[in-house]
C-alpha cells in the first residue's frame, strides 16, 4: 500500500509540474514581451509545422526587411497568419508576403498597422496542447484534472496532520494518567515499606 502510494505521488506530482509547465510557456511569455499563435496550416513549412507554437515579439514596423517572417492579421475577423516578407513598400507602408511552401505571394499587402510582432522561436508541437487547454471541451477537462490531481497529491498529508493534531492532546492525556498513576503506585510503596518497618521495630525482643 504504501509503494503504491509512493508510485501515485510521484506520478501526479509529476503531471502538476508539466502542467505548470504548460502553464509558463504558454501564458509566462506574455510576461516577458511575447505572444503566443499557433501555426494551423503547412504554408511555412519547413521552418514552421502544422501544431508548432511560435512565440512572436512586437516590433517596429518600419525595422522589417525582405526576408523577416512575420504574424499579422490577415482581416477584419482577427484572423492571424505567419508569412515571409518578399518586398517591402516603405512609402505606402505595405509589406508584401508569401508562404515558403507557396506558390504566389498573397493576395493582399499587409499593412504596417496589422503587424503583430516578428517570432523569434518555436516549440514543436506545443500548439496543439495549446489549443487543447484554451478551448472548451479541453479546458475543463485540464481544469478538473488538475483540480482533482491537487487535491489528490496534498489532501491526504492535510487529513493526516489535522487527525494526528486531534489525536494528541488524547495522547498527552492519557500519558499523564499513566505517569499519575505511576506515581501514586510509588507512593503506596513506599508508604507500605515505612509500615513494615515501623512493625519490625515494635516486636518484642
Amino acid at each position: 500500500m504504501t509503494t503504491l502510494k509512493k508510485i501515485w505521488n510521484i506520478v501526479s506530482t509529476a503531471f502538476v509540474v508539466l502542467m505548470v509547465l504548460c502553464a509558463v510557456f504558454l501564458m509566462g511569455s506574455r510576461l516577458i514581451g511575447f505572444r503566443c499563435f499557433n501555426i494551423i496550416s503547412p504554408s511555412m513549412e519547413p521552418q514552421y509545422g502544422v501544431g508548432d507554437l511560435i512565440y512572436v515579439k512586437e516590433v517596429d514596423p518600419a525595422s522589417i526587411k525582405e526576408g523577416d517572417v512575420i504574424t499579422f492579421l490577415v482581416n477584419e475577423d482577427l484572423v492571424v497568419g505567419t508569412h515571409r516578407v518578399v518586398r517591402v513598400d516603405a512609402e505606402n507602408k505595405h509589406l508584401y508576403t508569401k508562404g515558403d511552401a507557396n506558390d504566389i505571394e498573397d493576395q493582399d499587402p499587409v499593412h504596417f498597422n496589422n503587424v503583430i510582432g516578428v517570432p523569434k522561436f518555436s516549440i514543436p508541437k506545443l500548439g496543439y496542447v495549446s489549443d487543447f487547454i484554451q478551448n472548451p471541451p479541453g479546458m475543463y477537462i485540464t481544469i478538473g484534472v488538475g483540480i482533482i490531481l491537487i487535491l489528490a497529491v496534498f489532501l491526504p498529508d492535510m487529513i493526516g496532520k489535522k487527525k494526528k493534531e486531534d489525536e494528541t492532546p488524547e495522547a498527552t492525556a492519557m500519558q499523564s494518567e499513566i505517569d499519575a498513576t505511576a506515581e501514586e503506585n510509588e507512593r503506596l510503596k513506599a508508604e507500605l515499606e515505612r509500615l513494615k518497618a515501623e512493625m519490625d521495630n515494635k516486636k518484642p525482643e
